[in-house]
Parts: structure tokens; sequence; C-alpha cells
């Protein structure tokens, strides 16, 4: 019962606090005076002359589109070249050499698609300067370019007829200065206080009560992980990432991370609201994801908190802290694949199977339970499109959304966009299940082996980053097949969804009339809930059943893998 009211004031807490952010956003992006604006302002003018940017030129969707691809391409070469060469550059007090070729090229892919897959153990691999002019630095663009997008769909989805999508640069730059910047040093700062190091000396030589000598690793911690959490990033400063104290030492830190990773997907639900001038529709798709989040969280709970049939234990702990226990690793396990954080405060491997599975369709249905930050929305929006062309079908009416109507351009790029899921995961993961090279990262056998297949896939195309544990993914085919899928799994979505903007903001909205079909009360809400869930999870059902459905059957009567 303490872990479901602490649930219920986590709810409280974030919802109040991102209706509170979407109301500095909107005004942000509307070109309005903000409480930052004395500061920033000069600093974001700066910026903009610089760079040559042109605030009052605003772009298509094409060239919105182009402008997000050569932005993101010259990301991933930098990345890169500073991974490649992290051995001869600064800030390397550990004398740490350079990343492999293969390992480099899925890093670089992983940070610039908001994905953060980790096939390395960053204090061992990663210097301070690759993981602060490297690391760092992509946390804030990858999700600054989700940020820029989101606005550009929803301007698109919104704004009236003929209007642009607004300018990428802009949106982006505004994004960093006034959104995650400042939220950045502040959850930065609160981590110090909690414990968490932000240092560059390098690591630490103590001697142990034994009289041993150790290494105990260390470095500018707390800077990377604000922006890993805040951006829906998720890459840790260290390899096991939020179970390591040094990067979540407290109770009061856990909670902290959880609603930062959180807070700006669930203001850009309401955010969306504002821009549309009817607070109602931000309302539906909040609720819509709200109501799976809370599903998937009581049912990772259950599994957890249950106990384990086949050995006959009470509430499951391994691999899990003991500081945090069942409840609190239930409630990241649920936010962090819900939003495509990956970050993690327990070993996801270790869950019971229906924990697991319901992890794995949090990211398989394209991580639009509050998802990444402005991907969830825009992935949202795909959902919206497809169920009210549904609802057309159903009262026979030509389907409309905000007084446009969806026709069948706009239909078919949305399933374009739905097909890069199922194409990423189910033809990916056959292959990785089938050839050698690939099935040699499977630790365990049977149906939680598939399992091992399944979630990793479903992680790279969903860009979401985390992994079962025995999951061996430094293989050279896996960090070069997951990072080849980690960009099917953001642009495949981004250039239909842009696609699908500039063609709404074309149309002449549509008077509402008795037979307009709602779009802000329980039965869209239902019917949004109901798309998502048949489209989506049910794709996957009949993998999901050979992986952990058979798993969990077989729990039930004493066999476990």
């Amino acid at each position: 019962m303490q872990d479901l009211l602490g649930y219920v004031l986590f709810c409280a807490v974030l919802t109040a606090a991102g209706w509170l952010l979407a109301g500095f956003m909107a005004r942000l992006y509307a070109g309005d005076r903000v409480l930052l604006s004395p500061v920033l302002r000069p600093v974001e003018r700066a910026v903009y002359r610089l760079a040559g940017i042109r605030t009052e030129v605003t772009h298509g969707w094409k060239t919105y589109a182009l402008a997000v691809l050569v932005f993101n391409l010259a990301g991933f070469l930098l990345l890169y070249a500073i991974l490649r060469l992290q051995g001869v550059l600064p800030l390397n007090p550990d004398g740490i050499g350079p990343m492999s070729p293969d390992l480099a090229f899925n890093t670089a892919i992983s940070f610039v698609t908001n994905t953060n897959w980790q096939a390395y153990s960053g204090e061992a691999q990663l210097s301070y300067f690759a993981q602060m002019a490297g690391l760092t630095v992509q946390n804030f663009t990858s999700a600054a370019t989700g940020m820029a997008v989101g606005l550009a769909v929803i301007r698109g989805f919104t704004g009236e007829t003929g209007a642009v999508l607004g300018n990428f640069w802009a949106d982006m730059t505004r994004s960093v200065l006034y959104v995650l910047l400042p939220l950045s040093i502040l959850l930065g700062l609160a981590l110090i206080l909690q414990g968490v190091p932000q240092t560059l000396l390098g690591a630490a030589h103590v001697t142990t009560l034994e009289g041993a000598d150790q290494l105990i690793a260390r470095g500018p911690a707390a800077a990377q992980i604000a922006i890993k959490q805040l951006g829906t990033n998720g890459g840790g400063f260290f390899g096991v990432n939020s179970a390591h104290p040094f990067e979540n030492p407290t109770i009061l830190s856990n909670m902290a991370q959880c609603l930062s990773i959180l807070l700006i997907p669930v203001a850009f639900c309401f955010l969306f609201g504002r821009m549309a001038k009817d607070a109602r529709q931000g309302w539906a798709i909040y609720a819509a994801m709200g109501v799976m989040f809370l599903i998937g969280l009581i049912v990772i709970w259950w599994g957890e908190t249950g106990g384990n049939a086949a050995l006959g234990l009470g509430t499951n702990m391994e691999g899990k802290e003991q500081r945090f226990g069942a409840g609190l690793s239930a409630l990241w396990a649920e936010v962090t694949t819900a939003a495509s954080n990956g970050s993690v405060n327990a070993m996801h491997d270790s869950f019971m199977p229906l924990s697991g599975l319901v992890q794995m369709v949090n990211m398989m249905i394209g991580e639009v339970i509050f998802g990444g930050v402005g991907a969830g929305l825009y992935g949202m929006l795909l959902y919206v499109v497809l169920a009210v062309f549904l609802a057309g079908l159903m009262v026979g009416r030509t389907p409309e959304y905000l007084g446009r109507k969806i026709e069948a351009r706009e239909v078919t790029l949305a399933m374009l966009a739905f097909l890069s899921m199922p194409l990423g995961i189910l033809v990916g993961g056959a292959i990785s299940a089938t050839v050698p090279a690939a099935v040699a990262s499977v630790q365990e056998p049977g149906p939680h082996g598939l399992s091992e297949i399944l979630y990793a896939y479903s992680s790279a195309v969903g860009n979401n980053g985390s992994a079962f544990g025995g999951f061996g993914a430094a293989a050279q085919w896996q960090t070069t097949a997951l990072g080849l899928l980690m960009l099917l799994g953001r642009y495949a979505i981004i250039v239909p969804m842009l696609a699908i903007a500039g063609s709404l903001a074309a149309k002449k909205r549509a008077a509402v009339t008795s037979g307009t079909f709602p779009t802000h009360g329980p039965l869209f809400v239902t019917l949004l809930v109901l798309t998502v869930t048949i489209l989506g999870a049910l794709t996957f059902f009949p993998v999901l059943a050979l992986g952990p459905i058979a798993e969990q059957t077989a729990l039930t009567s004493g066999q476990s893998f």
C-alpha cells in the first residue's frame, strides 16, 4: 500500500510540474518574453549571429526535415571522431585509449538518435573529454532535436491554414538555452548535494579494510546525469547506470530523476493543448498516455512484489538495489521504458517475465507512453491519425482532427512510420536469432534467450537504450546491426510525421458540426488507447507468446530459465 500511495503522489507532482512547464514553453516558442529572457535573450541573439541564423525565415516540412538530418549527420561525425581520437585528446587522466571503430559507430549513432545504447562501460572506456564534449553535448542536441520536431508537428496540426512549421535552428536553440540547460543546472546541483561526484580528478586510489589497493572511478558525473534524464537520453556515466551509488545514491535522487525523465514529455501534452487553443485536446492525449502508464506500472509492481513461484520466494529482489527495493525499481522500470530513456536502477534481466513483457511492449509501440522529449508527442499523434481514420470508417464520415480532414496521404504516411517498428524488431530480431555471429550474444537458453533478443531490438528501434544484462551487446554484429536500426527507429518516424504536419498545415479548417467526432472526451481517449493496443501491442503478440509469455507459463509450473 505504501508503494501505491507513493505512485499516486508521484503522478500528482508530475502532472502539476508538467502543466506549469507547458505554460512557460508556450510563451517561449511563441516568441514572448519569459522569466529567463533578460539573461538569455542576449545569448540567444549572439548564437544566431555567430551561426548566421535568420529566425524570421520559416521552413516548410521538407526544409525542416533536411535541417534535422544535416545537423544530426554533423553531430554523428563529430562524436565518432572524438571517440576514435580520445586517446590523444585532453582531459584523459586515466589514459584511456581510442574506442574501436564498430563500437564508436554504435555509440555515436546511439547518442545522436537519443537512444544512448551502452555497449561499453563509461568509467573504463571513455575519457572525461569524450564524456563531456562528446556524449553530454549530444545529450543536449539530440533532445533539442526531438523537441524541435515535436514543435514543428504541433504547428502543422494546430496552426492556421498555410502555416509553416517554424525554424528548426531557432526551435533547437531555444530548447537548449531556455529549457534543457536551466533545468539541467538545477538538477545537477541537487544531485551533487545528494552525493553524486562532479570532478575532473582521475580515479581515486584507496586502501580497503583488508589492506588491498582499489581504484574507485569518478569524474564529472552529475552534469551528464542531469541531462541524460531531462533529455530522455539514458546513457550513464558508469557502466551500471543509475544502479551505481555515484549516479543515484539516495531515494530522493531516485525520485528526482524519475520525475525529470517524464517532466518534458508530460509538458508536451499540455503544450499541444495550449497551441491548439483547446486545453482539452492536450488533456485527452495526456489521459491516454497516463492510463497506459498506470496499467504497466501496476503490472510490473505486482510481478516484482508477488514473488517467484519457481523458487518459492517472496518479493523478487534479484538484480535490485536494497536502497530502492522492488517498489522504486518497478517505478523506474516503467518510467524509463515508457519514456525513451533507457537508464536503469535495477537489472531488467532479473525482472519477472510479465514485468519484462510490459517493458518490451512499452518500447514496441513506439515509445508513445510519454516517450522521448517531443518524440513521444509526435509518436502519439501518429496513432491519433490512425484512430481518427478508424473512427471515420465506423461512422461513415471523412475523418477529421482539429478541423482538418485526414485523407489517404496522411494515413499512408502514418502507416509507413508505424511499420518501421515491426520491420526493425521482427525482421532484425529474426536475423539475430538465426545468424551464428548474432546468436553468440544470447546468454540464456529457451524463451528467456528470445526475450533478450526481443528486448535489445525493441530498445534499439524504439530509441530506448536499455537492455537485458545477459545480452552481449558489444559483439561486432550487434554494434553494427543495432546502430543501423537506431537510425531506422528515429528518422523513419520523424520524416513521415513532418510530412503529415506539412500536409495538414496546407488544408483549410472545416467547421465543427453535430456530426464531427469529438477528440477531447473519454470516448476518444478509449479509442486512442485501443488503437495503440491493437495496432501496436498485438502486432508483436505471436513473438511475445514465444518469449516472456512462455517463460511466465513455465514459471507457474516450477521451471525457470
